[in-house]
């Protein structure tokens, strides 16, 4: 007489064993991102995953830089030099937007060396290099219209620069939103002054 076959328990539906979490696409397993990791670590920021053309990027951002730079200045000759009623006012709107372009001077010169780039802040060239004109004006009010004129051109070339970087660099991409947004505020600052001016 042959003996019954063993029965082996079936699995409880409450097996409190651990499963292997299914991955979505596109997100690797913990060894392959510490394996990536240890690959050309002289590279700092810039691993594997980064797929935008970063030469590209750094002399893009370099163009901004320079941009940035000749907006300080000007801003800076336009605070010291405003005169006539209104002047008191406007200058502290270019002395406030003088020192926000340099922040955002800073930003990207942090990002281009983040990028293994290095900033080229010669003066020799940055005018030649700068989106923006470097427009000393007749009076306040031209002063004022100037300003507008180059932020509007900074409006446009980040724009350009976003939908270039797109998602292939989304640091980069983020940095420049941020400039962005900022630079939308002073044209309409801008905007503002010269619509209601009252004076020369």
């Amino acid at each position: 007489m042959s003996k019954p076959a063993k029965q082996h328990p079936k699995p409880s539906s409450n097996d409190s064993t651990p499963q292997p979490a299914s991955r979505p696409p596109g997100i690797s397993d913990t060894a392959t991102l510490r394996a990536k990791a240890r690959k050309d670590i002289e590279d700092g920021a810039i691993t594997d995953s980064y797929t935008a053309d970063r030469e590209a990027v750094i002399k893009l951002l370099n163009d901004a830089l320079a941009t940035e730079y000749v907006c300080v200045l000007r801003y800076y000759r336009h605070y010291f030099m405003a005169k006539g009623m209104l002047a008191d006012a406007v200058k502290g709107e270019f002395l406030e937007h003088a020192q926000q372009e340099q922040a955002h001077a800073g930003k990207l010169a942090e990002r281009i060396v983040q990028l293994g780039g290095e900033p080229d802040l010669n003066p020799a060239t940055l005018t030649q290099r700068s989106h923006a004109e470097y427009k000393e004006g007749k009076d306040l009010r031209d002063m004022v219209r100037e300003n507008l004129i180059a932020e509007r051109i900074a409006i446009d070339s980040y724009r350009e620069m976003i939908n270039f970087v797109g998602d292939k660099d989304t640091t980069t991409k983020r940095i420049l939103e941020e400039i962005l947004a900022q630079e939308e505020e002073h044209a309409d600052e801008f905007a503002d002054l010269l619509e209601g001016w009252i004076g020369e």
